[in-house]
């Protein structure tokens, strides 16, 4: 047989047995590639590019958010930047820099390139941006984060309870309705939904929207659907209440509000000494209902012996919803009736010390008598029970109002927030304590959690435009007051506030006109004070300023002072300052970072001043 003849291999084995030929150029073309990259700069220049663009886009996105630019110019900025990417490298492998100027590399004959010294030069460019980036984040993350990124967390956590996704597990209680022959047991059926909603607010993986939002609809016939959807609950529980003498009848019903279907429902006939049993009963019939293991339902809140004291309570509560003098000091003999009644009622303990404290916030007790009496039944309500949330805040409040002891204020609220991280009355007091110390980022992230819980809270979008002003973010502050007033348009000294919002964009007509809508005659005089100086109107300003000390000295002294700073009296604003201090007016304690005493701010006995309230000046 003839044998073949084998053509020669155009490759040929290596000693390791791997095959060489054409494929062994491969290597040495990266490598060539590689080095050619180098030689011309290009890894030298994408490192410079991308940290150079890094440092331009962090002061673009502040400085477009401060102007209010719309968000498209942002991704164009980063578009364009994308774009000039390739462009630059290109660009930098196309030509080369020469003492005669840029010319097209392979022009350039090696013995003349210069890019050893490009290549330095760039070096130091790298480490100075660097330098740069690394000093811009250190500002960046201790002092612009605090003061003006952090704030915008508020001004959307408002959007987010309709735009964020509804938690499967959370629920409104609706006020439950008075089903008596005489009708005059609102007071008792408002208690048992807010009882209600107390007990399952101790559910840990329930989310519970808060009284203030809940009771908004009151009276309403709004579609169950449409009231989930505003304030961001799966569920809603509606309920009626009957008592003719010593019966009570109770109906409970739990609606999905996302379709209108009824989960459950059930009705209780009982005798009024069993009230607190139905309550628990309720609370445990919701928690089966939702799937939601039950490990804190079964603390007693109060002797079952005591009906009478439990009535009384809910008496307070009706009471202090009335949010006048009078409606405090109702409320305030009616839990400490219940007490005498029922001395290890807790729910009866927390709310008095709560209400003492209102009560001397809002003007009703001298600032020293109240605080003391609120400081004593919150101690007494923590002698009942050591896991009163309510309790600690009410103690962080007088911390903060009273005593100016602001490491003692961060403990008490901190305990408050670990044992109650979703009760908005806690949250709003954690966020006024951070305000006060200057703590802005700190404030917003409480008031956002006190907003998740209680949306439809005006005081919360208060609290809000506080944390706004401070931040210097005085449009969101006009949204947070404007949105307070839309959900309560008698709420006490909104007008006024939107007012100094409004002055404090230039707006002083307009600030005018909302302080002259403002009912109550003291805020109406301060608004006033401030809109007429504004507009140069000096002897309609200098007469308001001088009512305001005639008849609210007393009262109003950090008020007088912030008008004095104002108009630009410094001696007259410290003097105030001091009678606000000595007589511890219940509003000093926002001082710091109060954009009225702008004009004091570099004043030497301002900063004193500051110091004398433990306050960095």
């Amino acid at each position: 047989m003839a044998r073949e003849e084998v053509e020669p291999s155009t490759t040929e084995n290596s000693p390791s047995g791997g095959s060489i030929g054409t494929h062994r150029h491969l290597p040495l073309v990266r490598f060539r590639l590689f080095e050619q990259l180098k030689q011309r700069n290009i890894f030298r220049i994408a490192a410079l590019y991308l940290v150079v663009c890094w440092l331009i886009l962090e002061p673009v996105h502040v400085v477009f958010h401060m102007l209010d630019v719309p968000v498209w110019a942002n991704r164009l900025v980063l578009m364009l930047m994308a774009l000039g990417f390739p462009a630059a490298l290109i660009f930098a492998w196309v030509y080369e820099i020469t003492p005669e100027g840029l010319k097209p590399t392979a022009e350039v004959p090696h013995d003349q390139s210069v890019r050893r010294l490009t290549g330095r030069r760039l070096d130091r460019a790298i480490i100075a941006v660097l330098a740069v980036a690394l000093a811009y984040f250190v500002i960046d993350k201790f002092w612009i984060s605090k003061r003006i990124a952090q704030p915008e967390r508020v001004a959307s956590s408002s959007k987010q309870a309709s735009a964020a996704p509804v938690s499967e597990k959370s629920i409104a209680v609706l006020p439950f309705l008075d089903m008596s022959e005489k009708h005059d047991q609102e007071y008792f059926a408002d208690g048992m939904a807010e009882e209600t909603l107390n007990q399952l607010a101790k559910l840990p993986r329930l989310k519970v929207i808060g009284r203030t939002s809940s009771f908004q609809f009151r009276g309403k016939a709004d579609d169950l659907r449409t009231i989930g959807a505003t304030l961001g609950a799966a569920y809603v529980l509606e309920g009626s209440v009957r008592r003719a003498g010593g019966r009570i009848r109770v109906t409970a019903q739990l609606i999905n509000a996302r379709d209108g279907t009824h989960l459950w429902s059930e009705t209780y006939d009982r005798d009024f000494a069993d009230i607190l049993s139905v309550q628990d009963e309720i609370a445990l019939g919701l928690a089966r209902a939702l799937q939601i293991e039950v490990t804190s339902l079964t603390k007693r809140r109060s002797s079952e012996g005591n009906p009478e004291a439990y009535d009384a309570y809910l008496r307070g509560l009706h009471a202090r919803e009335r949010y006048n003098q009078e409606g405090f000091e109702e409320a305030v003999a009616d839990f400490r009736h219940s007490l005498e009644l029922d001395p290890t009622f807790i729910s009866a303990a927390e709310a008095l010390a709560y209400t003492l404290q209102k009560t001397t916030a809002w003007g009703f007790l001298p600032p020293k008598q109240g605080s003391e009496e609120a400081r004593a039944s919150a101690t007494a309500a923590l002698a009942i029970d050591r896991q009163s949330a309510v309790a600690h805040a009410v103690l962080c409040a007088v911390h903060v109002q009273y005593d100016f002891d602001w490491s003692a204020a961060s403990r008490e609220c901190r305990d408050a927030e670990q044992l109650a991280p979703h009760q908005a009355a806690v949250l709003k007091e954690a966020s006024l304590q951070h305000v006060a110390v200057g703590e802005t980022r700190e404030a917003a992230y409480s008031l956002e959690a006190a907003l998740a819980a209680d949306p439809l809270d005006p005081n919360s979008y208060e609290i809000a435009a506080i944390v706004y002003l401070r931040a210097g973010r005085i449009a969101e502050a006009e949204r947070a007051m404007r949105r307070a007033l839309s959900i309560a348009p008698t709420y006490a000294s909104g007008h006024w506030q939107l007012g100094v919002t409004l002055l404090l964009q230039g707006k002083a007509d307009a600030a005018l006109t909302e302080s002259q809508k403002e009912p109550s005659p003291e805020a109406n005089l301060f608004g006033c004070a401030l809109a007429y100086y504004a507009l140069h109107r000096i002897s309609d300003a200098d007469a308001s300023i001088q009512e305001l000390e005639k008849k609210y000295a007393d009262q109003a002294a950090f008020n007088i002072a912030e008008t004095y700073a104002y108009h630009g009296k410094r001696d007259q604003a410290l003097t105030w300052l001091d009678r606000a201090l000595q007589r511890r007016d219940f509003v000093l304690y926002t001082v710091k970072g109060d954009p009225l005493l702008k004009n004091l701010e570099s004043d030497s006995r301002y900063k004193a001043f500051l110091r004398k309230m433990n306050l960095p000046g």
